[in-house]
């Protein structure tokens, strides 16, 4: 049944059908914030964003839902934190309308087997992340197709951290005509840095302080820019290799669609890296070459 959850204006629904009848409910547009839940204040600025696309006449719909499909064996599904309580009190204060939270049998009704039909990711899901986890990007685009089809969003919003995978969400969502314009929402940080992710929890508090050091690393090589690429590459990779902890996967400088960096003009970097044994991903533009002047002179 759709069931009233923390506030009268806040409903929770758990299955298809309960989805259905919220959002009957609602005549304007529909923005949706997909998350796997421990939620944080990088997910209410999603909320708030989706908000501010929608309208106060719209509906703002949110998701919780741990995907199993994205998870490889041996990798954190047990672990991921599930906080649905406070979740619900996070949705509500940020003014979601809709929080869609159904199960595992109600997401994948056909089981988790390999008959089932899933999205393909391409060459752009085989790197970056995609190389340490091979399966991981058709898992999180075979879901987000899913629950677009569910929730029929006019938009929907994801945050920039996950930069690799908004990239993929936005082509699925052009190149398979799905009807839903996907925003990027900046990063948002703690004050040292460090990005807002719900594996941040499993931090102690020496690998939290180690973990500053890939925004750090980051932030030097934005400061670079204007030396090219490869001066980006050493002034980032110093402060790696100058911190204890960072057992680090990649560092790579990218065009902004993730293809080869170019020699000047705007580009991508991204690092991920283990601290301790929690997996953390970052990312930040970077203008490269002469063109960095003529950006921060335009500001």
């Amino acid at each position: 049944m759709v069931r009233e959850a923390v506030t009268t204006t806040l409903v929770r629904a758990d299955t298809r059908a309960d989805l259905r009848s919220a959002l009957a409910t609602f005549s304007g547009r529909v923005g949706f914030v997909p998350t796997m839940g421990a939620l944080h204040e990088g997910h209410v600025a999603l909320i708030h964003r989706a908000r501010a696309e929608v309208g106060p006449e719209g509906a703002v719909v949110v998701s919780v839902f741990v995907n199993p499909t994205q998870f490889a064996p041996g990798e954190d599904l047990d672990r991921y934190p599930r906080t649905l309580d406070a979740d619900l009190e996070a949705c509500a204060a940020a003014g979601a309308d809709v929080v869609f939270t159904p199960a595992v049998e109600e997401m994948y009704p056909a089981g988790l087997g390999d008959g089932s039909v899933t999205v393909d990711p391409g060459v752009l899901g085989t790197v970056l992340e995609g190389a340490s986890r091979p399966t991981h990007f058709r898992g999180v685009l075979t879901v987000v197709a899913k629950l677009f089809g569910l929730v029929r969003p006019d938009v929907a919003v994801f945050g920039q951290k996950d930069y690799q995978q908004l990239a993929l969400i936005t082509r699925m969502a052009a190149d398979l005509c799905l009807g839903v314009e996907v925003v990027g929402a900046e990063t948002v940080r703690e004050p040292d840095g460090l990005a807002l992710s719900s594996r941040n929890r499993f931090l102690e508090p020496a690998q939290r302080e180690h973990a500053a050091a890939l925004s750090a690393a980051l932030r030097a090589g934005q400061a670079a820019g204007g030396a090219g690429p490869v001066a980006v590459l050493v002034a980032a990779r110093a402060v790696l290799d100058a911190s204890p902890g960072i057992d680090l996967d990649y560092l790579e400088l990218t065009a902004v669609d993730l293809g080869a960096a170019p020699a000047s003009g705007e580009a991508r970097m991204l690092v991920a890296a283990r601290v301790g044994t929690t997996r953390l991903i970052d990312n930040v533009p970077i203008v490269l070459g002469p063109e960095k002047l003529t950006h921060e002179g335009a500001r």
